[in-house]
């Protein structure tokens, strides 16, 4: 099963598998409870001034992807990747953000790279 992209804001769906936030930052009137999150992974989420200058513009996302891509070489966004893909062996997995656009997300970004892995294609880095 591809790993999935959803908001955190969505209900929990039985096929959710395990329930990784890939924000760095808390994502705004949810309570930790509510949110059915297994993991929190911050580590993996994209730098300050690489969302900044995003700003989830369309026109921008492959470009903010190449960069992103770049910045996962960085030991401890490395980490927390394979930390996703170990679990992603186990079974499934969603990675929840709290971004509008989840599909122009850097958890769309790494959902993209881990199913690329696990297709035996080489990851882009």
């Amino acid at each position: 099963m591809p790993v999935q992209v959803r908001r955190v804001y969505d209900a929990p769906d039985p096929e959710d598998g395990a329930r990784l936030l890939v924000d760095r930052l808390w994502p705004r009137g949810v309570a930790k409870e509510a949110a059915h999150v297994d993991e929190w992974l911050k580590d993996v989420a994209p730098s300050g001034e690489l969302r900044t200058w995003y700003g989830h513009d369309p026109e921008k996302f492959e470009a903010f992807r190449d960069r992103y891509l770049t910045e996962l070489d960085d030991p401890a966004r490395r980490r927390a990747l394979d930390r996703i893909a170990e679990l992603a062996r186990e079974g499934p997995v969603t990675l929840l953000t709290a971004t509008r656009d989840a599909g122009r997300s850097h958890a769309a970004v790494l959902a993209g790279l881990l199913g690329e892995a696990r297709s035996g294609a080489k990851a882009p880095r």
